[in-house]
C-alpha cells in the first residue's frame, strides 16, 4: 500500500492534524493501492493562511519572476512525464499510451501554451489615447481549486497555472479518486522553487474540504470542475461570502451528422465517445444522424463499437480500461438498462463487464438506436462508453434536438457545406462547437452555457478568471 497521507502547506509536506485515513481504490482491480488522509477544518484554515500570507508578496512579483519560474516548472514536468503518466493511469484506470499522450501531453500543452499568454499579456494600459483613465489587471487574492478524477492533470493545469501567471495563491484539493498526480504535481512544484505558501494541496471530499473551500471567508475565488450537482452546492455555499465562483460542470453533447459527412464520421464519433471510457464531460454522446443515411451509419456504429477493445490499464494499445469506481459502474448500468427498458434497440455491447473479466469497473462499448430525446439516456450524463442514435429529417429538427438539454458544454457536427457547418454551429447552444473533426487549438476558451456552468479556462480567457479590473481616473 503507498503511503500518501501528507499535505503539502507552506512549502512543506505536513501531517494532518487530524488522523481521517482513506484507501483509494484500483478501478482496474477493486483493491486498495493508496491512503490517503481527508482534510478537516483546521488543515484547510492551516492552507487558507499560508496562501493569505504570501499573497501580500507574491502578488507583486513581476510577470518576469513568474515565466522564469514557469519555464523551470514546465521543464521538470517533461523530465518526470513518465512518472505523471504511469500516477494517471494507475488512478485513472486509463490504458498507458492514452495516459501519456493524451492526459499527461494536456498538462505539457497547457504549461507551454500559458507561459506564452503571460508573455503577451499587458497587466496595465491606457483606457484609450484621448483619455486619462488608466486600466490595471490585479490578482484576485486567494483561489481555492477544486479539480475532477476524469482528467485530472488537465484540470489541475487549467488552474494551478493562470493563477500562478496572475500572482494569485491558491489552495488545491485534487479528487480524492485520483490523488496521485496531484500530488505529484505539487512534488513538481516545490523543485520548481515556488515561494513557500503560493501553492498549498490539502486532499479531501467535496463534503469536507471541498465545503470548507467554497465557504471559507479569506478565499477571494473558488474554480471547481465537476457535476453540475456539486457545482450547484458550491455555488450556494459560495454566496454569504460573494466570491467569484467559476464552474466548469456536466454535458449531454451532441453530434450532428448531415448525408454529406466526410466517410469516417461516424466511427469517428463513436471512437470520440469511448476514448477515457467516456468519462469526458464534452463526450458527444448523442449522435444525431439525417435519416438518408441514418440505417448505414447504425451499421458502421455497431461495427465500431464492437471493434473496439476492452483491456487492463498496464497493457499498451488502442483500447479502453475501466471506469473510475463502483458507483460510476453502477450508474452506467442502470442507465444501459433503463436505455434497454424505455425501448431503444441496443446494438452492441450492453450490461455487465465484457466476457474476458470477472472483476474492475469494466463496461462494454454500447450503442443505441431509435432512441428518442426525451428517453434518460439521452437526457442524463452517463459518464461511460455509451452512445445514443437519434435520427432527424431537417437541420431545424437537427438544431431543436441538439438543444433540448440543460447542458451546454461541447457539440459537434459533420457536413462537406461550408455555410451550412458555420450557420448550424452559431445556432447550437454551447461554449464549444467543433467542424469535421477539428479539435480547437491550445488556448482557445473551454467552458459551458446553461447548466455547463459559466467562465472559460485556457489561454487569455483563462488568465482574466484570476484577474479582478482596476480602473483609475486622472493618471495622467
Amino acid at each position: 500500500m503507498i503511503d500518501k497521507r501528507k499535505f503539502y502547506i507552506n512549502g512543506d509536506w505536513v501531517d494532518p492534524v487530524n488522523k481521517n485515513d482513506c484507501n483509494v481504490i484500483d478501478p482496474s482491480t477493486e483493491e486498495p493501492y493508496v491512503t490517503i488522509s481527508l482534510g478537516s477544518a483546521d488543515d484547510t484554515n492551516k492552507a487558507v493562511e499560508a496562501a493569505k500570507n504570501s499573497f501580500l508578496t507574491w502578488k507583486n512579483t513581476s510577470k518576469e519572476e513568474r515565466i522564469e519560474l514557469l519555464e523551470k516548472l514546465l521543464k521538470i514536468y517533461r523530465n518526470r512525464s513518465e512518472e505523471m503518466t504511469n500516477a494517471i493511469s494507475k488512478e485513472l484506470g486509463a490504458p498507458l499510451d492514452w495516459a501519456s499522450s493524451a492526459q499527461m501531453g494536456s498538462g505539457e500543452s497547457h504549461i507551454e501554451d500559458f507561459i506564452k499568454r503571460l508573455k503577451e499579456f499587458e497587466f496595465e494600459s491606457n483606457f484609450d489615447e484621448n483619455s486619462d483613465n488608466y486600466i490595471v489587471y490585479e490578482p484576485i487574492g486567494v483561489c481555492g481549486l477544486i479539480t475532477p478524477w476524469n482528467w485530472p492533470i488537465n484540470q489541475i493545469a487549467l488552474k494551478v497555472i493562470p493563477a500562478f501567471a496572475t500572482g494569485c495563491t491558491m489552495i488545491l484539493k485534487p479528487s480524492e479518486m485520483a490523488p496521485l498526480s496531484g500530488l505529484l504535481f505539487a512534488e513538481m512544484i516545490h523543485e520548481a522553487g515556488f515561494p513557500a505558501g503560493v501553492f498549498n494541496l490539502v486532499n479531501g471530499d467535496g463534503a469536507g474540504v471541498g465545503s470548507q473551500i467554497s465557504g471559507h471567508p479569506d478565499i477571494d475565488m473558488v474554480s471547481f470542475t465537476g457535476s453540475t450537482r456539486a457545482g450547484k452546492l458550491i455555488s450556494k455555499n459560495a454566496a454569504d461570502t460573494i466570491k467569484r465562483v467559476c464552474l466548469e460542470l456536466g454535458g449531454k453533447g451532441g453530434n450532428i451528422i448531415f448525408a454529406d459527412a466526410y466517410p469516417n464520421a461516424v466511427r469517428d464519433g463513436v471512437r470520440n465517445i469511448m476514448s477515457n471510457a467516456g468519462q469526458s464531460c464534452d463526450a458527444p454522446t448523442r449522435m444525431l444522424v439525417e435519416k438518408s443515411i441514418y440505417e448505414k451509419a447504425i451499421q458502421e456504429a455497431a461495427d465500431e463499437a464492437n471493434k473496439i477493445g476492452v483491456d487492463l490499464p498496464s497493457k499498451s494499445g488502442d483500447h479502453i480500461g475501466p471506469v473510475i469506481n463502483k458507483s460510476q459502474y453502477d450508474k452506467i448500468q442502470s442507465l444501459i438498462q433503463s436505455g434497454i427498458d424505455e425501448g431503444a434497440t441496443l446494438v452492441a455491447g450492453g450490461t455487465g463487464r465484457p466476457s474476458n473479466f470477472e472483476k474492475g469497473y469494466y463496461v462494454k462499448p454500447t450503442v443505441f438506436t431509435n432512441v428518442k430525446n426525451e428517453m434518460r439516456i439521452a437526457k442524463e450524463e452517463i459518464f461511460g462508453p455509451v452512445l445514443s442514435i437519434i435520427p432527424f429529417d431537417s437541420e431545424e429538427e437537427a438544431i431543436s434536438i441538439t438543444n433540448d438539454t440543460p447542458y451546454g458544454l461541447g457539440n459537434f457536427l459533420q457536413t462537406d457545406d461550408k455555410e451550412r457547418a458555420r450557420r448550424v454551429s452559431k445556432q447550437l447552444r454551447a461554449g464549444v462547437v467543433q467542424i469535421n473533426g477539428n479539435a480547437p487549438d491550445s488556448g482557445t476558451p473551454f467552458g459551458g452555457y446553461n447548466q455547463s456552468g459559466n467562465g472559460r479556462e485556457g489561454g487569455t480567457w483563462g488568465l482574466h478568471e484570476y484577474l479582478e479590473v482596476k480602473a483609475i481616473s486622472g493618471w495622467k
